[in-house]
Parts: structure tokens; C-alpha cells; sequence
């Protein structure tokens, strides 16, 4: 499936370094969570809660500055700073002895990671103009993060039968050093000439196409059911192994494996689904999926003791990672759906920014309201958070979404050479139709009783 996009050289190493940081990635993931617990004990869930939401506040802030500038840095230096500074932050971590210290070093760390996925997420479409490569690409995008997520943890468990934690961050930097010497012998296209104008309006150019196109504005619901779902496992696995469970550290690694197992599956499906059905039934299955995981949990959470729960845990978690691949995967099929080359690298910006702010309202919830009223309690509330989410999906995005639409320009609004093709209607009005998004020239979305008359004029 994957073998016609592997022969283009650049796109291999950049795959391959996004490979290697994700695995350094995953180790610290393992690696964060039994550090918070050695610090803080049965307060870890708070700890992670606080960690994880400092890092969700970088990457809401920092993500649009950075789609903002893309197409005036030079991608490859950039991406070559980004993966050393987050190397030596790493390295740090298994150094420190408080609680404080996690918190200035992830924010330290997730700054640069603010920086580098969404400028990374704006190459790929560059090198694969074609669609069903970018399509093959985003699953294999995916299907390598659900490895990492699958044998991450299982490569820390067996570490972790001979080796202290601490140990783990170093392997994290050496997977950010990789993917920084990949890099470096990669050619990388840097980003044609975006919006122009202001700061304000560069910066903003991302969030308006996101405000006025239907489908990405239930995007937003789909990625607040992601981060309820999601948070259950970055935040709440650690203490309901250690604590509910009574398993150790490497029970802490096999759920998180089974998470990633769940993830592996459904992505190595999609490319054929994604062709036949298109994204937007795959995203809305996916997370109705993950509302089937997150009640299944609190089910859990409220059983009764005994071994079987091991079994029903390795379960859910399963499930909700099947859920965040059909929804994640197709993600990127939607932006590049949505938007106009130049305007490519602001959008994914403004993906990244938003999708994580709805991590910044469920990682909180995660660990503080664990640590206050326990994981049945938590559990259901998430679990509404992502019901909302699913119903802003259905209701913003519609079930009929072409492509193409026609739609009517006003005479003298636009150059006459952009409009060749467009049909003089009458002396106000050219008919046009085309792949419709949001740029400068189509500030709105015309809405259904708009695109009727066009179509009748």
C-alpha cells in the first residue's frame, strides 16, 4: 500500500525522522508519567494535569505565531533547531528532583514542539501534490504514531525490567538527534508567498477559513471528543493502573500499548475506506467509537474488584485508540481540502492551535478533578464534553459536502482574466463554479439557498 510512496526519497526521510522523534517521544510519555509519580505520588494525576495543561497553553499560543511566519523561514534549519532544542531539554528531565522543574522543562519542550509539527505538517502536502499519495501519506502519518504509541510503551517495559526510568529520556534524544540529522540531508521546499499584510492578518488567516467553512468548524467538535477521549489515557492511566489496578510500571506500559494496538489497526484500514466513503462518515464512526470507549470506562470504574479487569481495560483502551485513528488520519485530508497551497501552512497552524485548545479544557478536568473526586466522576464528565463534540460535528458539517460549488461574483469585484470560465449572467453577476475555499477572493461560504440561485441563474 505504502511501497509507490516510499520511492520518493525526500518523503522517506522525513518520514523516517518523524519515526525516530515520535519514538523519543513516546519514551518520555512512559518515561513523564513514572517521574510524576515518584515526585507526587497519588497526586501524579494533578501533576501530569498541570504538565500536560502548560503544554497545551504553548501550543494554542505558539502554533499561530509560527503559521504566521512559515513561508518567511527556511524550513530546514528551522526543523534542524527544533529537534536539538527539544534534545537537550530531554536530557534534562531525569536531573530534576521537583515538581516545579517538569513544569518550566515542558514548557520549554512543547514550545519547539508547537514550532515543528505544524511547519513538518505543511511540507508534506509540498512534496506529494498528488492526492492519493497525501492521502497514503497522512495513514502512514498516522499509522507511525500509532506505532510508536504501540511499542513505545513496550520497548519501555522491557527496558524497565533492567534499567531506571531516568533512562528513557535518554533514548528520547536520541531519537530527536536522528530526526534532526534526516533533516538535514532532506530537500525541503520552502513555503510560497502566504497571505501578505499585517501581523494581525496573517496571524488570523488560519482562524477565518476555520470560522467560515462548514466542515472545519465540526472538525472542532470531532477534536474536543479526541481530547476527551485521549485525556483518559494520557492522564488517568498511570494512577488507575498503580492505584486501582495495583500493576506496576510495566502494567502502565501495556495499557498504553493497547491503546496504540487499537490505533495500528484502524489505520492500516483507512486508505481503501477514506477513497471509497471519503473523510467525513470515517471521522463521525471514529468518534462515535470514542464515546463507545469512554462509557465503557466508566463502567469499569465502577466494577468490582477481580483480575478480569485487566483484560476489559486492555479493551477499552483499545477501543479508544481505534476511535482517535479514524478520527486523527483523515484530519489532514480535510485541511488540504479546505484551503489554497499559500494558505496551507497557516490552516494546519490553526488545526494544531485549536485541536490542542480542546486538550487545554480536558487535561485539567483529567487530573485535578481526579485528583478531588476520583476517575468515575471524571470519566462521565469527559464523557459529556464528548457529546457536545459529536453534536457541534453532525449539526456544522454537512452530510452533503461537495467540492466544487457554484456560486455568483459581483461584476468589478474581481479581475475579469480570473473569471474566463465563469458565465456572465447578468449585468451585476458572473456564474462561476470551482473547488471551493475560503481565500481572498471567497471571504464567505455561500450559503444552500445562495448556491441555488446560481445554479438557476
Amino acid at each position: 500500500m505504502f511501497a509507490t510512496l516510499f520511492n520518493h526519497r525526500d518523503y522517506l526521510r522525513l518520514f523516517i525522522a518523524q519515526v525516530s522523534a515520535l519514538f523519543g517521544t513516546g519514551l518520555t510519555t512512559v518515561a513523564l508519567g513514572l517521574l510524576a509519580y515518584e515526585l507526587a505520588g497519588s497526586a501524579a494525576a494533578a501533576v501530569l494535569g498541570t504538565a500536560l495543561t502548560i503544554k497545551m497553553l504553548v501550543y494554542v499560543t505558539v502554533a499561530p505565531i509560527v503559521g504566521a511566519y512559515a513561508d518567511r523561514l527556511p524550513r530546514r534549519p528551522f526543523l534542524v533547531l527544533l529537534n536539538v532544542i527539544r534534545a537537550a531539554v530531554v536530557l534534562a528531565l531525569p536531573l530534576i528532583d521537583q515538581v516545579w522543574q517538569i513544569y518550566l522543562l515542558i514548557a520549554v519542550l512543547q514550545t519547539a514542539s508547537a514550532a515543528f509539527t505544524p511547519t513538518y505538517q505543511a511540507i508534506i502536502p509540498d512534496i506529494l501534490p498528488d492526492e492519493r499519495e497525501y492521502t497514503r501519506a497522512l495513514s502512514a502519518a498516522q499509522l507511525a504514531a500509532t506505532m510508536e504509541t504501540l511499542l513505545s510503551p513496550m520497548l519501555a517495559a522491557a527496558a524497565l525490567a533492567v534499567i531506571s526510568f531516568h533512562w528513557l529520556f535518554v533514548g528520547t534524544a536520541i531519537g530527536f538527534a536522528v530526526s534532526a540529522a534526516l533533516v538535514i540531508i532532506t530537500r525541503i521546499p520552502n513555503a510560497g508567498a502566504a497571505t501578505q499584510g499585517s501581523f494581525r492578518e496573517r496571524i488570523s488567516v488560519g482562524m477565518r477559513i476555520f470560522a467560515a467553512t462548514p466542515r472545519l468548524r465540526g472538525l472542532l467538535g470531532l477534536n474536543l471528543v479526541v481530547a476527551a477521549a485521549g485525556s483518559v489515557i494520557m492522564v488517568n492511566t498511570v494512577n488507575y493502573v498503580r492505584d486501582t489496578l495495583g500493576g506496576t510500571q510495566s502494567g502502565v506500559a501495556m495499557l498504553l500499548a493497547a491503546n496504540g494496538f487499537g490505533t495500528m489497526i484502524v489505520a492500516l484500514a483507512l486508505p481503501r475506506v477514506l477513497d471509497r466513503v471519503g473523510a467525513r462518515p470515517v471521522m463521525v464512526a471514529g468518534a462515535t467509537t470514542l464515546i463507545v470507549g469512554l462509557g465503557s470506562g466508566i463502567a469499569l470504574s465502577v466494577a468490582d474488584g477481580g483480575d478480569w479487569r485487566w483484560g476489559a481495560a486492555i479493551a477499552v483502551w483499545a477501543i479508544i485508540g481505534s476511535g482517535t485513528a479514524a478520527v486523527l488520519t483523515p484530519t489532514g485530508q480535510v485541511l488540504r481540502r479546505s484551503s489554497q497551497p499559500a494558505d496551507r501552512p497557516a490552516l494546519f497552524a490553526a488545526q494544531f492551535s485549536l485541536s490542542h485548545l480542546a486538550w487545554l479544557i480536558t487535561y485539567p478536568i483529567a487530573g485535578w478533578l481526579t485528583t478531588a473526586a476520583g476517575l468515575t466522576t471524571t470519566w462521565i464528565t469527559l464523557a459529556a464534553f464528548a457529546g457536545a463534540g459529536i453534536t457541534v460535528a453532525l449539526r456544522m458539517w454537512p452530510r452533503h459536502d461537495p467540492e466544487q460549488l457554484t456560486h455568483l461574483h459581483v461584476v468589478d469585484t474581481l479581475d475579469p482574466a480570473r473569471l474566463s470560465d465563469a458565465d456572465r449572467v447578468d449585468e451585476r453577476h458572473y456564474r462561476h463554479t470551482h473547488v471551493y475555499v475560503i481565500d481572498a477572493e471567497h471571504r464567505r461560504w455561500p450559503t444552500p439557498a445562495e448556491r441555488e440561485t446560481a445554479a438557476a441563474a
